[in-house]
């Protein structure tokens, strides 16, 4: 609590809106703060990340016949998505202790930035993404779900050679450990180049890991039993933080201060631009729009309980450090983990679709077969559906929510 002494000696008292003055821990991305003693080390720790807006007159989305020329409105969750990855990008060639400030001309920082600018060349734009959504039945202008930007950034960080990232996107709130291992180790790789003080750098038999986990955490909202386990999540070292929000609204929570979530709000419309060399007077201003003067925070209950869990594997040793965090401090500790951690798929057993979120905000009813339905006995009269497929019973964290009503 700050404290200051105003005219007729009367003493007022504020509280800062990013980071609460307590003696609870701070924590940002797996790091851990005193809000008290650690303020500014923390303001600046959250401005060095990427921070992704609505922006305004670029080149039309789809065309230059298309109107599409600002993603005001619809393109949150598509930024959240970039923050996500562009933070991921900065662990891997700068290091996770990298700080940005104005006068940063860092050559590796700034090609990491061109990869995000709105313009159709760009690997990871606006344009695109958004045009990428149609290969998920999405079309230009249309707001997309936590699962939805995974799968489109899966697609897109395959034509990324510079960084050689690869997505994994957890289905059926399931990490299967083979699976990852497979699709991770490569042959004959290359190592990838890094700047910074504390460089990470991949061995050449891994490619660095984003790996995406799209959970359903309740129906209209987050169900309490899932809330220790999502605070927990932040302080994996390996967290890039949470994709979610309110239902078409995004945001990306990048930490947790006692039961309040941290975030980035991309909704603030900027003017679009090249940040180029950073020589420019026009271009050190436009880099500044791109870091966040002050974050936000919300509590943990009114957040969607639609939201992707976001972890960064720089190396095979990260991501078995990843497993044993989840296993330890995920799943053990919880009546209710927020999802299971298995070394093998099972031979019968292959993957739903997870469409659910997304169904219920459009009000669509997903038929999978043959419904068994169970009363929820925490707290809600509404009906869980279980799904039978191949008259396998799914387990407990492979529920479907759907929009049904008692």
């Amino acid at each position: 609590m700050l404290v200051y002494q105003v005219e007729g000696g009367c003493t007022m008292h504020y509280e800062p809106e990013d980071i609460p003055q307590t003696d609870e821990p701070v924590w940002i991305l797996g790091k851990k703060y005193n809000a008290i003693r650690e303020l500014d080390i923390i303001r600046r720790d959250i401005r060095s990340k990427l921070w992704f807006t609505y922006r305004k007159n670029f080149v039309p989305i789809g065309g230059y016949n298309s109107t599409f020329t600002s993603d005001k409105g619809w393109g949150c969750m598509l930024r959240c998505g970039q923050m996500v990855l562009g933070q991921a990008l900065i662990i891997l060639h700068l290091g996770r202790d990298w700080q940005w400030t104005a006068e940063t001309r860092n050559s590796t920082y700034l090609k990491i930035l061109e990869r995000f600018e709105d313009k159709r060349t760009a690997a990871f734009s606006i344009h695109q993404i958004a045009s990428m959504g149609a290969s998920e039945g999405k079309e230009v202008g249309q707001w997309f779900g936590p699962n939805t930007i995974a799968q489109v950034l899966k697609k897109l960080v395959v034509f990324d050679e510079w960084s050689s990232i690869t997505i994994h996107v957890a289905l059926d709130n399931t990490l299967i450990v083979n699976d990852i291992l497979k699709q991770c180790r490569v042959e004959g790789g290359t190592t990838v180049e890094a700047d910074g003080a504390v460089p990470l750098k991949a061995p050449s038999q891994w490619k660095p890991l984003l790996l995406l986990i799209p959970l359903r955490l309740g129906l209209s909202e987050i169900n309490p039993i899932y809330i220790n386990g999502l605070k927990t999540s932040f302080k994996i070292p390996q967290s890039l933080g949470v994709i979610g929000g309110k239902p078409n609204l995004a945001l990306y929570f990048i930490g947790c201060v006692e039961n309040e979530v941290i975030y980035l709000d991309p909704h603030t419309t900027q003017r679009s631009g090249s940040v180029g060399k950073k020589l420019e007077e026009e271009e050190i201003e436009m880099d500044a729009t791109y870091h966040c003067k002050s974050s936000s925070r919300i509590p943990i209950t009114g957040i969607d309980p639609s939201v992707a869990l976001c972890f960064f594997c720089a190396t095979e040793k990260d991501f078995k450090s990843l497993c044993k965090s989840i296993q330890e401090e995920l799943i053990t500790p919880e009546k209710q983990p927020l999802l299971e951690l298995c070394a093998e798929r099972l031979a019968q057993w292959s993957p739903v679709e997870d469409i659910a979120s997304e169904a219920i905000a459009t009000s669509t009813y997903v038929y999978f077969g043959i419904y068994c339905i169970l009363k929820d006995l925490l707290r809600r009269e509404l009906l869980y559906a279980i799904v039978y497929r191949k008259f396998t019973k799914m387990n407990k964290n492979q529920i479907e929510y759907l929009n049904i009503k008692i």
